[in-house]
């Protein structure tokens, strides 16, 4: 909020708000009968906010004894602004009550009206992102109530005259409706004295919000018709809310907030009407702020804009966050989509402010509102960081919302994203060190725990040797490294499994509450060829985070799936063909691979290349399925050439026989495996499935589903290097 001082130098200089005023009285329009209908009276009020959309109150489009007004065909009726007058319809209603709400639920006394013709050119109002509370220098408008008078206020050097009355500044034509002369809120006009009835407006002498709304006072009483204007804040440069109604007997009017829009919904729109879609309210505010970020290309005709009326008002005020920022920031996060939760915006407030997650004392939907809400009255380095802050985490969480999601329209989310990132890091550079520092480590979401064991060598007395790590995974190819054991020697697989599994059970949990209510991440094991048969879902890991807590198994709880730790350093082309190929594919199947014979040198080569070939040419569904053990000998071979034929996922047992032949046991693993993929629809299905078959498999006792190893590799979500000095993604 400006100080006093800001604000008499404001006041001093009113030709500052000439431009602003001008702007107001464009995009105001008069609501009234059909472009054909016989009857041209005034209505009400009402802004254009956005392309094609105009806000207005509910009770403009009810006739005196509350029934609808006599509309045109199909519900059509005017909207005069510009010395035209355009055809829309009426499409939300916030008044209407909600069915689903009880019967004491408040509504807003607005209402949405759309313009007819789409190709319909216009300027756009700019609506508060902050609720206003106190109104020391404002405006009202209203429509025009006589044909043919539409058209831009002036603004020469006799409309900008101003008078001081009572420690509140208003238009000098106010004075003159105080007597009784001219039309209500006429501005001054001409050198005379005569009042121009083109710039209907009046100044606010001050107002303040409460339980109703807006109130505010003026000089000259409020006339009929102003319903549904705009009430403009001068100081903020900025649409506050809508003229509501007045007193009848005193210079009192009531607006309605326009952040009461923000309980727009589908459910209020109108029988009909086509509306924005399952989400209306950020749907129409992003429409809004694109508008007015579009305004300012360098190669786009036309006067000055809105924003550089703003600009012109907060010139000299010493923000470091400003109009510019605002209107570049707002424009960015109107490109993400909606959150998914408004708890979502109300706790990237919380932690841009450091506030904790608690509520705040305003209603947040969308990021412009939380943006809104950074408003504090602090100083200028302070609220830059908050800002710069908050649009970080609002960059990241949206990002992480989408990594692992396909398609064209995923991947347009991704890149609006990090255009808001860059667009962070270029105004993080004033910043100070150690204010860098704390904003740059955003709390994420992970949505995976991989733990990774890489061979180092044999010892002396054969033994594989290992170092391990633990990592956070984003997707994407994005991971954290949250807990490691280098060393020289390294460790056999049995004990490095141990030193793993005394703290996964704390690692798993603490990810599990970072990745957000009720949630379970993935538990995801990459091992080396000869350990693919690795049971890892049976680990029993700490079910709590008490120092005595008992132990429990991972599997049932949450997804476990297997990784190739040999497909760490490059992505193979055949093995991004093939996930692509089955992550789209209709349906999928299981492919019974039959290891390759040991009868016989010439026999065992036949077969193999059996084998080969029968991976080759498998489908874009099939998921190869192995009843042998992968640990060694045929069945090692057999899942060997999957991995090098590009399959990205692979289902065995973790008790797989031998080289014998298979019997009725194996006969129940190919039909349990069968009837698993041909129920389970999509590729990014299937680690969830087989949690649940697991889980059930631990209840019945049905031993193949209880070792069932699950090979799920994303290329498109490569695990890490190991041990690198290559930057990771930054902690918390």
């Amino acid at each position: 909020m400006a100080t006093s001082e800001e604000r008499a130098h404001g006041r001093g200089d009113r030709a500052r708000y000439g431009q602003l005023l001008a702007h107001a009285g464009r995009t105001t329009v008069a609501l009234r009968a059909a472009p054909d209908a016989p009857d041209p009276r005034l209505w009400g009020s009402g802004v254009l906010i956005a392309p094609g959309w105009v806000l207005t109150c509910a009770h403009v489009l009810a006739a005196s004894d509350g029934r609808r007004r006599d509309l045109g065909p199909d519900g059509v009726f005017g909207v005069a602004f510009g010395g035209r007058l355009a055809a829309a319809r009426l499409e939300y209603d916030l008044s209407r009550p909600d069915p689903a709400a009880g019967p004491g639920t408040a509504r807003a006394d607005l209402a949405l009206v759309r313009l007819l013709d789409p190709d319909t050119e216009h300027p756009c109002a700019w609506l508060s992102d902050q609720p206003a509370t106190l109104l020391e220098d404002a405006y009202i408008f209203r429509g025009h109530d006589r044909p043919g008078t539409d058209r831009p206020p002036r603004t020469d050097a006799a409309h900008e005259r101003v008078v001081r009355d009572g420690g509140g500044v208003r238009a000098a034509g106010d004075a003159a409706e105080a007597d009784g002369a001219g039309e209500a809120g006429g501005a001054p006009g001409a050198p005379g004295g005569a009042a121009d009835p083109f710039t209907p407006f009046i100044a606010v002498r001050f107002g303040a919000r409460d339980a109703r709304g807006l109130q505010f006072g003026s000089d000259v009483r409020v006339t009929p018709g102003a319903s549904g204007g705009p009430l403009l804040d001068c100081d903020r440069g900025e649409v506050v809310g809508i003229v509501k109604g007045r007193h009848q007997q005193d210079h009192v009017g009531l607006a309605v907030p326009v952040t009461a829009l923000r309980g727009l919904g589908p459910e209020h729109l109108v029988a009909g009407a086509t509306g924005l879609g399952p989400d209306p309210y950020h749907a129409l505010m992003g429409l809004h702020d694109r508008w007015h970020w579009s305004g300012q290309d360098l190669g786009r005709p036309g006067g000055p804009t809105w924003f550089d009326a703003q600009h012109a008002i907060m010139a000299g005020r010493g923000r470091l966050w400003g109009v510019q920022e605002r209107l570049q920031a707002l424009d960015l996060l109107a490109r993400l989509p909606a959150p998914r939760d408004p708890l979502v915006v109300e706790a990237a407030v919380g932690e841009a402010l450091d506030r904790g997650e608690g509520p705040g004392a305003w209603a947040l939907r969308t990021w412009r509102d939380g943006h809104g809400a950074l408003y504090q009255g602090s100083d200028p380095y302070t609220e830059l960081c908050a800002f710069v802050h908050y649009l970080r985490i609002v960059a990241q969480r949206v990002a992480d919302e989408v990594r692992e999601a396909p398609g064209e329209a995923a991947a347009e989310v991704r890149e609006h994203a990090a255009h808001l990132a860059e667009f962070v890091q270029a105004k993080a550079v004033v910043l100070q060190p150690q204010d860098r520092r704390r904003i740059g480590p955003v709390r994420r979401r992970p949505r995976s725990v991989l733990v990774e064991f890489e061979p180092l060598f044999y010892d002396d007395g054969g033994g594989e040797l290992f170092n391990w790590s633990v990592s956070e995974g984003y997707g994407r190819g994005q991971w954290l490294r949250v807990d490691v054991q280098e060393s020289d020697g390294g460790v056999p697989f049995e004990q490095a499994r141990a030193q793993v599994l005394r703290r996964l059970g704390a690692r798993l949990l603490r990810a599990d509450g970072d990745a957000g209510p009720g949630a379970r991440v993935r538990l995801e094991v990459a091992v080396p060829e000869g350990y693919w048969h690795t049971p890892a879902d049976r680990w029993e890991v700490a079910a709590s985070t008490r120092r005595t807590a008992r132990a429990r198994p991972v599997g049932p709880g949450r997804a476990v799936i297997l990784r190739d730790q040999g497909r760490r350093e490059e992505i193979d082309p055949a093995w991004l063909r093939r996930w692509q190929r089955v992550a789209v594919a209709p349906a999928l199947h299981a492919l019974r691979v039959p290891p390759p014979r040991r009868d016989g040198a010439g026999a065992a080569a036949g077969s193999a290349d059996a084998v080969w070939r029968l991976l080759e040419e498998a489908d874009d569904g099939a998921v190869p399925a192995l009843c042998h053990t992968v640990a060694d000998g045929t069945g090692r071979d057999a899942a060997g050439a999957a991995l090098d034929t590009g399959f990205p996922a692979g289902l065995w047992s973790a008790a797989g026989h031998g080289e014998r032949s298979c019997d009725a046991s194996c006969e129940e693993f190919h039909r349990g495996v069968r009837e698993l993929l041909q129920g389970s629809g999509s590729l990014a299905r299937l680690p969830e499935l087989v949690r649940e078959l697991r889980a059930k498999a631990a209840e019945e006792g049905a031993h193949w589903a209880r070792d069932l190893v699950l090979l799920y590799d994303d290329p498109e979500d490569p695990i890490p290097q190991l041990f690198t000095a290559r930057p990771q993604v930054s902690p918390r």
